[in-house]
């Protein structure tokens, strides 16, 4: 599973860092080492790879993560993967969504991204293990959209690694917690050999007054004989985190499509008012780990 939005080379990493851009177009089979390039803003050609105009990557992985933003409880959780190019526009994978760029690849070494993004919040919705948070009742679902912006910028430190800005910004249109997120995202892409690469990216997430006291405001009207304590929630940034990525194709041909397999390592911190709400000081905890494993298939 990969992707190169010119090239589309990580596509699988994209899936579950949020966004992983451009890098190892020169790395074609048969291309050299070190590609002779004219123009010292375009990127080497990837003409004739899998990756070269419309493909799809598919996958599957497992991980186990926190049941709720702010829980010290643990589950295991699917990670779907889909990751595509359909006429010249990217499809690029969110956590329980997708966001599409509009905005055509081009063989700059600098480049942009624009579109709309769709993806599915389930914070506190089902699986709550932790019966005083429990007691409060599941949450409804919320269905955020919004547009995405973002700017790759190629050979950072090598001739093949990428550094990608990206900001998300969404709105619930479901009816569960009327708000909005803005999630800027800074990711790191480089190869290790043809065959391995790994991806680093810190993100932050800020979140609005509705949101904030839809998930983490604590009112003992409603659980009478909670031991939590009462909290009004307000909006301020959720968390900041951490997340690494190993890819790895599995016959040791990154551009080529097939299959490949992943790792991923994520560490985030609550913040803020989230932090301080007792569904996290109280019965929780601000440290938020994840880890997983999958497979994914390009053509």
């Amino acid at each position: 599973m990969l992707v190169v939005t010119r090239p589309r080379i990580s596509s699988l990493a994209t899936m579950l860092a949020a966004f992983l851009p451009h890098a190892l177009a020169a790395q074609e089979v048969g291309a050299p080492e070190t590609p002779v390039m004219v123009d010292e803003d375009a990127l080497p050609s990837f003409e004739g790879s899998a990756l070269d105009g419309d493909f799809l990557s598919i996958g599957v992985g497992i991980g186990a993560g926190p049941t709720y933003v702010g829980s010290d409880d643990y589950t295991v959780l699917p990670i779907p993967l889909l990751q595509g190019s359909v006429a010249g526009i990217d499809i690029n994978p969110r956590p329980a969504g997708f966001a599409l760029d509009v905005i055509a690849d081009n063989e700059k070494r600098v480049s942009f991204q624009f579109g709309p993004e769709i993806k599915l919040n389930f914070n506190r919705v089902q699986n709550i293990q932790d019966e005083e948070v429990r007691a409060f009742g599941e949450l409804d679902l919320a269905i955020e959209v919004g547009p995405t912006f973002g700017m790759n910028i190629d050979r950072v430190l090598n001739p093949y690694d990428s550094l990608n800005i990206n900001v998300d910004v969404l709105f619930d249109i479901a009816g569960a917690h009327d708000g909005m997120t803005v999630r800027p995202t800074l990711t790191y892409f480089t190869p290790i050999n043809r065959g391995m690469a790994v991806t680093f990216s810190a993100h932050t997430t800020w979140m609005d007054d509705n949101y904030a006291d839809y998930y983490f405001t604590v009112d003992p009207t409603l659980v009478p004989d909670t031991p939590l304590a009462a909290f009004q929630a307000e909006g301020g940034f959720q968390d900041a985190g951490l997340t690494a990525i190993y890819i790895a194709d599995l016959n040791g041909e990154l551009i080529d499509g097939g299959f490949a397999v992943f790792a991923i390592g994520n560490y985030s911190r609550v913040l803020g008012d989230a932090a301080q709400s007792p569904f996290t000081s109280e019965v929780g905890s601000a440290d938020q780990f994840f880890g997983g494993v999958g497979v994914g298939y390009t053509f």
